[in-house]
């Protein structure tokens, strides 16, 4: 048995930070400073003016400000400990913990809010719309420049994965060839298309990796391309010569493996912040909405209403950050893909993989075991750190083979 705890890359540190760690932390102060602000207008307004909606606006704003704050505190504790050996993966997952406390946080605001909705439907009291609606739209403001700031002009939702390679352009005197290694559901296998209609009925594809090996690929008709009959072994790294006409075309593939963009890119502190303040935006839009109705119609329960309404949006956005966080903290796996995708990798040249253990260190890094049974007795740990090379989000890799 051999066994490897060095990671995929050598001469590593234990930093698993996001990419963005103090670009997202500058703009989480920048924004306490101006949710601080707002808060204090609003909870004044709404006890001025007898507003319970508006009052539950500021008191949400409030506890904002709060969960804004431990997430700018995690950033910083984070950032200033990430050489601390006392952390045995770094401190990548305290953003994570904060995200969790920030959604227990956001639980508590929509039972506040619920509750004191509730008590206003049974008891309504007069409200001075002329001075409440223009703070709840001077409040609604300032949570959209707030989001503004946090993302940065970027989304931050999960990307689409899509499960082949870029096509690769072609140019040949006959016309433009694209070529594709698909796996959609299915083992991989090549897809070549021409957008100008070329015949490819005599197209075979010859592939060629780094040690030599060569195999030929022979193709059918499917759905308006042709696809390989043969299915490609893994690792993706080699160079297919396209057959045309008597002509050669080489096409490179580089494989790096796109993992999908959900939870193991997310920054979570970041993301609970968003959410707190896109929680306050939605709750502004519902304290408008039924302070114009209750103004013109003389609904006075509307105002409770929004402030119901709310709480509900609240408790959902809540529910959501703490599954996902909650997720991470007990170190579920973060990417079912790329677990499918590593498995793939490993046992794609007849060994068998008897343990992996996948988990997120921090945003985009992600931490990995590895063991393998194998029957080639020359095959040590570099080889299969070498396999999984081709995962960006592997930083931490450790690698045990079994020789039976």
């Amino acid at each position: 048995m051999d066994g490897a705890g060095s990671p995929t890359h050598p001469g590593h540190d234990h930093v698993f930070l996001g990419a963005g760690h103090e670009r997202a932390e500058r703009r989480t102060w920048w924004v306490i400073g101006l949710c601080g602000a707002m808060m204090a207008l609003e909870i004044a307004g709404g006890l001025a003016y007898g507003s319970i909606a508006l009052v539950a606006d500021g008191l949400h704003m409030s506890t904002h400000a709060g969960a804004l704050l431990l997430a700018a505190l995690a950033y910083s504790y984070a950032r200033r400990h990430a050489q601390d050996r006392r952390f045995s993966f770094g401190t990548g997952k305290l953003g994570d913990l904060a995200g969790f406390t920030s959604a227990i946080v956001l639980a508590m605001i929509a039972l506040l809010i619920g509750y004191q909705a509730v008590a206003r439907l049974a008891t309504p009291v007069a409200i001075r719309f002329a001075e409440a609606i223009p703070i709840a739209a001077l409040g609604l403001i300032v949570n959209i420049g707030s989001v503004w700031l946090l993302s940065g002009g970027h989304h931050h939702h999960g990307h689409d994965h899509h499960d082949h390679d870029d096509e690769h352009s072609v140019v040949t005197p006959a016309g433009l060839l694209l070529l594709s290694v698909f796996e959609d559901g299915v083992p991989p296998v090549f897809r070549l298309r021409s957008p100008g209609g070329l015949s490819l009925s005599e197209v075979t594809i010859e592939t060629v990796r780094p040690d030599g090996t060569r195999q030929v690929f022979h193709l059918v008709d499917r759905d308006g391309c042709v696809e390989s009959v043969e299915t490609i072994p893994e690792p993706h790294r080699f160079t297919a010569s396209i057959r045309l006409q008597g002509n050669i075309y080489p096409v490179r593939f580089e494989e790096q493996e796109h993992e999908a963009h959900g939870e193991a890119h997310h920054d979570n502190n970041l993301r609970a912040a968003i959410v707190h303040v896109l929680a306050d935006a939605a709750v502004s839009v519902l304290v408008i909405i039924g302070l114009l109705l209750a103004r013109t119609f003389g609904w006075l329960w509307m105002d409770p209403l929004a402030g119901l309404i709310g709480a509900g949006v609240i408790a959902a956005w809540s529910y959501g950050l703490v599954r996902d966080t909650g997720a991470i903290l007990l170190d579920m796996v973060p990417d079912q893909r790329t677990e499918n995708a590593v498995r793939r990798a490993v046992e794609a040249e007849g060994d068998r993989l008897t343990d992996l253990h996948l988990w997120r260190l921090g945003p985009g890094h992600l931490g990995a075991i590895v063991s393998v049974a194998t029957t080639r007795t020359s095959q040590g740990p570099e080889h299969y750190r070498r396999l999984l090379s081709r995962f960006p989000a592997l930083s931490h890799v450790t690698v045990e083979v079994q020789h039976a």
